[in-house]
């Protein structure tokens, strides 16, 4: 190894580069979409496996989660990509790295969470690991299974696909500036400003539009269809889906939906940058042909909508058919990194 290699360090390369050079140590058949599918001998279906973290200040505080929702949005996060994948769940393990200063009541409070949450989609945590550690943590596996006619990948998007959300995005985001800064939209009703909150500390995976999906998807024609959720900001996820796809998209400001109360308190730049960049919305970005996408949202209904379309070239661009707003190339570093 050079002496370059060696003194190289993780935040030089950046959370994007680190996976690149990680992925080398995987079949690149499997890795590169939110979940790992693998073949489940003789079942006629696919096991689904991901893994997601979540680490003490850097996706949960005492500020703004109680152990009930850091177990409940710990499940929700990894259902969300069990749901981008078109899976549907069969179970988790649960690895806990705890302090042994930290209270029970917190670690019963986050397994309580954890089955709440579980409960609303029929499933169970069926295992896991208890460590000590400097850190609080989470690390949660997720099983799902799905047929190999309906998998969901982030590869498959075509030129002249509508791009679809199943629903608005930039509450999340707002209910946590909510959370930090309490004076913050002093003037919203309390039923507004407990509805941006669960969205922060309650989110939804969206496994109710599988079944919608699959209905669709049975056409006697066969459709293709890319995607992934939106947990790390609309914007990332419609580029992630172009650059494992190889092709551009424009998507239309007009036709992306926030929640109406933003107005309120934020500036439009500011509900769209949360609405792009925001992240933890749980929602899923789907690219299909448009006939079916337009079938999908007006089944969805209310909050989906089509966003956009897939184009040639790399780029993702934000237009604005009102001419209100300039042109705006969206780039994956202006959403969270880890380093």
């Amino acid at each position: 190894m050079s002496s370059e290699l060696s003194s190289l360090l993780v935040r030089d390369i950046g959370e994007q580069g680190l996976l690149e050079r990680l992925q080398r140590f995987c079949p690149q058949d499997i890795v590169g979409d939110d979940a790992a599918v693998l073949p489940f001998p003789n079942s006629g279906q696919s096991l689904v496996v991901t893994t997601d973290v979540l680490v003490d200040g850097v996706h949960f505080s005492d500020r703004t989660t109680s152990p009930e929702d850091v177990g409940w949005r710990a499940a929700a996060a990894n259902l969300s990509d069990l749901a981008a994948m078109g899976a549907s769940p069969l179970g988790i393990t649960v690895g806990l790295n705890v302090t042994g200063d930290t209270s029970v009541s917190w670690v019963e409070g986050v397994y309580q969470g954890l089955s709440d949450c579980l409960q609303q989609y029929n499933t169970q945590i069926v295992g896991g690991d208890v460590v000590r550690s400097p850190i609080v943590s989470l690390a949660i596996t997720a099983f799902g299974q799905v047929s190999p006619s309906r998998i969901i990948r982030r590869n498959a998007a075509n030129v002249g696909d509508a791009i679809i959300v199943t629903g608005v995005h930039g509450a999340s985001r707002a209910g946590l500036e909510l959370l930090l800064n309490p004076d913050f939209g002093k003037h919203l009703q309390n039923d507004e400003r407990s509805h941006l909150i669960q969205a922060h500390q309650r989110p939804k995976p969206r496994l109710d539009v599988l079944p919608t999906l699959g209905k669709i998807l049975d056409s006697p024609l066969p459709i293709t269809l890319a995607g992934m959720d939106s947990s790390d900001g609309l914007a990332d996820a419609v580029l992630q889906i172009c650059r494992a796809s190889g092709v551009g998209a424009e998507l239309e400001r007009t036709q992306i939906l926030f929640p109406l109360v933003l107005h309120q308190f934020v500036t439009p730049d500011q509900a769209m940058n949360w609405a792009l960049y925001g992240g933890e919305d749980f929602e899923l970005v789907l690219c299909l042909p448009p006939e079916p996408a337009k079938t999908l949202v007006e089944q969805l209904g209310e909050g989906s909508a089509v966003i956009g379309t897939i184009t040639t070239g790399k780029e993702v661009w934000l237009r604005d058919r009102a001419d209100t707003f300039a042109d705006e190339r969206l780039t994956l570093n202006r959403g969270f990194q880890h380093f």
